[in-house]
């Protein structure tokens, strides 16, 4: 069976709800430099998206976290790939996630991060998948919650196919 990618969320939905997850993180940082730590690969396509709608200072940062092989599902072993450039201490802290799955990779990079000092630190992600969870992971800012299907676009692939969809949308036809 060849694979199909059915749109789940489409490319209007996905950037009006950018502009308002802009526009409450800015209300919510007002008076304040917000720094974001993108989670790669994924996460940039949104971080880019999300940074240009964010109307007070932006600084950024790169990390990856890899949890996922070529497949479907979680590996559950957790390995930081990219370390952070720069320091957290005393930074208001926004960590901007593609999507929070089982939760399994964000809580162990949120307990590395927390423990680098920061003033505050918050976790924003495109997509949220709640019936996932295996590890409890408070969601500060959430695009969308979607069911549990796998899912592709804005950044999110399926064996390093389909990031640069600009929609979100569902992967069928594999196993």
């Amino acid at each position: 069976m060849t694979e199909t990618v059915e749109v789940l969320v489409n490319e209007e939905k996905v950037a009006e709800r950018i502009e308002e997850l802009g526009r409450q993180i800015s209300e919510d940082y007002a008076g304040k430099q917000v720094h974001l730590i993108c989670v790669l690969k994924g996460g940039v396509f949104f971080m880019c998206e999300l940074a240009k709608r964010i109307r007070v200072p932006v600084s950024m940062d790169f990390m990856s976290v890899s949890s996922y092989g070529d497949g479907t599902a979680s590996s559950g072993v957790v390995k930081i790939v990219k370390d952070l450039d720069e320091t957290l201490e005393n930074k208001d802290v926004l960590v901007v996630e593609d999507i929070v799955d089982s939760g399994r990779t964000l809580s162990y990079l949120l307990d590395v991060l927390k423990k680098r000092g920061p003033r505050s630190m918050r976790l924003c992600t495109l997509l949220d998948k709640p019936d996932r969870r295996v590890r409890n992971v408070k969601v500060d800012y959430t695009g969308f919650e979607i069911p549990d299907e796998f899912v592709v676009g804005y950044g999110l692939d399926y064996a390093q196919k389909y990031r640069n969809l600009p929609y979100i949308g569902v992967v069928k036809g594999v196993e």
